[in-house]
């Protein structure tokens, strides 16, 4: 009796112990989780496999993902996108990207790319495009926890080919 009883409670940490993969993609990111053999590519919220890579500042507060990119024509210097294009790369060699950006971006120390954000009743906030980046991986990771209905405190994330190491450390930092 007591053998079988202890060895299901042994099992259910295992179980609930989630690694999950998340594709940090340039416009849309998606999250997936190894069930049942194969990887199952998890839904949002909103009931869809990708989440637009956008943030935005409101007098909301921050918002991420699909309801970021859909204001962004009312709140353009506030709506970050496409920062996977300057992640870890010296403002001279990026600066044509950012001439296209509609938010502002200068150089920071060590030239590295500043985002400026007036953040509503903040002020002006100044990020690195990795800590941009940082809050597309944690929707992710909200995303996965709920969907699977426990916490994930493991993942793999996929990083472009052509990153260079300076890139790929920043991004997973």
């Amino acid at each position: 009796g007591g053998g079988s009883a202890g060895g299901a409670g042994a099992e259910e940490p295992a179980q609930r112990e989630h690694v999950i993969g998340i594709d940090l993609g340039t416009t849309y990111s998606c999250v997936a989780v190894w069930r049942n053999g194969e990887a199952e590519v998890l839904a949002n919220a909103e009931g869809d496999r990708t989440t637009a890579s956008w943030v935005a500042f409101n007098d909301d507060g921050r918002v991420v993902g699909d309801a970021a990119k859909r204001q962004a024509a009312m709140n353009t210097s506030r709506t970050l996108f496409n920062i996977k294009r300057i992640i870890g790369r010296d403002f001279r060699d990026c600066h044509e990207e950012v001439k296209r950006m509609p938010f502002k971006v200068e150089k920071g120390d060590n030239n590295k790319p500043v985002i400026h954000v007036d953040v509503p009743g903040q002020g002006v906030s100044k990020f690195f495009p990795e800590q941009i980046s940082a809050m597309v991986l944690e929707k992710m990771k909200a995303t996965a926890e709920l969907a699977l209905g426990c916490e994930v405190k493991k993942a793999v994330v996929t990083v472009p080919a052509y990153f260079n190491d300076a890139q790929r450390r920043l991004t997973k930092d």
